[in-house]
């Protein structure tokens, strides 16, 4: 492990299938009154409406409904829902439903009492929080994010054309997540794939970076491997709760910041699938799968001995006999198998782009340095030409 780090993450979280019964015991611990925020009308055909709003009467809060969240929050949502929290002075901000939800709930409390735009403030100059901050709690319904326990916050600009995540401090993380594998159940199998790839990201963002002896890659390797098991279990049988809570679980592990530790990170599929997202509003998982082939073929020579570990730690490449070029291409080519086998968007057409977007999307891309390669303008062209091939 390199370098010094500090690690706290103040997220309770309740996990299983009786789960949400411990949502009355946190709701104790906050003021009377509640903004529900949730997205359109799955929650309610689901039940799971019903079920957290029961709760929120039998703790006798007042519920102000935030409804409408939209998959890529928009800023002008992030201003309604700054309104209703900001003039009903409420106490509690619940977030129902999957990662957008989430990231919007921790986009409202922390600009609802900001003095200046919150746009301006926290997306574009990346300040920190000086105002107060409204606390958080999720009930998670989609996975993919780990928005649930950590400070990350994405927010779209459909005017601006950008799309920009803020990771805000611990004093932003969700105060409890309630995580219950069977709300995942009647997720649409396009949104699961692109949760599942969108888990298997974050932690390739982390694992692609550094060459020491760290020990959060072999963690993050264990978490690769569980999940695209996982993934073809659920793929087939969509309602096997082994599958799906291990799905849920290893969603949240990859991005609440702990396999970070130590680790440079690189984040440069999710900064250009961002920006894709921006033009499109295509459901996030996709972007990211549509960019990495191209991403990571690009810059494996750059990590090539990373690359080969993973061919053989988490694809089982046999290496006897072959270049280290040749056991890197052949992880990729078997990343790439499973990608196309759950059903994952490989073609950035498919998602609606055009070559008339690629020099606006490159051009809001934000350029990471924690990889193995800082990207040019020009690259990042190359890298968006090369996935609508």
């Amino acid at each position: 492990m390199l370098g010094n780090f500090q690690y706290c993450n103040p997220t309770k979280l309740y996990f299983g299938e009786q789960s949400l019964t411990f949502l009355k015991e946190e709701l104790e611990k906050y003021g009377p009154k509640v903004q529900l925020s949730y997205g359109r009308d799955s929650i309610k055909k689901n039940g799971i409406y019903d079920q957290v709003m029961e709760l929120l009467k039998e703790a006798g809060k007042t519920v102000f409904e935030d409804p409408g969240v939209m998959p890529n929050p928009t800023v002008e949502k992030l201003y309604e829902g700054c309104k209703i929290a900001r003039e009903n002075e409420v106490d509690l901000i619940l977030a129902v439903g999957g990662g957008s939800v989430c990231d919007y709930a921790k986009a409202v409390s922390v600009s609802a009492y900001c003095e200046e735009d919150p746009w301006e403030k926290y997306y574009e100059r990346m300040e920190e929080v000086d105002n107060r901050i409204i606390p958080v709690g999720c009930v998670l319904t989609m996975v993919g994010t780990g928005s649930e326990m950590n400070g990350g916050s994405v927010i779209t600009n459909p005017e601006r054309k950008r799309k920009i995540g803020h990771v805000f401090g611990e004093n932003v993380f969700p105060k409890f997540s309630i995580l219950n594998p069977v709300f995942t159940y009647t997720l649409p199998k396009y949104q699961m794939v692109a949760g599942i790839y969108d888990i298997f990201n974050h932690i390739t963002e982390q694992y692609f970076s550094g060459e020491d002896d760290n020990t959060s890659d072999y963690v993050m390797e264990g978490l690769m491997k569980s999940l695209i098991h996982s993934s073809r279990i659920a793929i087939a049988d969509p309602m096997d709760y082994e599958a799906r809570s291990n799905i849920m679980w290893t969603a949240t592990w990859a991005l609440n910041t702990m396999v970070e530790q130590g680790k440079t990170t690189d984040w440069m599929v999710h900064m250009i699938g961002q920006s894709v997202g921006a033009y499109t509003d295509a459901t996030h998982g996709m972007t990211l799968a549509a960019v990495s082939m191209a991403y990571y073929h690009y810059i494996c020579p750059y990590g090539l001995q990373k690359f080969v570990r993973f061919a053989e730690n988490v694809w089982g490449v046999q290496v006897e006999g072959k270049s280290k070029e040749q056991i890197a291409k052949e992880g990729l080519a078997s990343m790439e198998s499973w990608m196309r086998e759950i059903g994952l968007v490989m073609n950035l057409r498919e998602l609606g782009v055009t070559e008339e977007m690629i020099e606006g999307i490159a051009e809001g891309t934000f350029v990471m340095d924690g990889g193995y390669k800082i990207l040019s303008h020009e690259e990042i062209v190359d890298i968006l030409r090369k996935s609508m091939e």
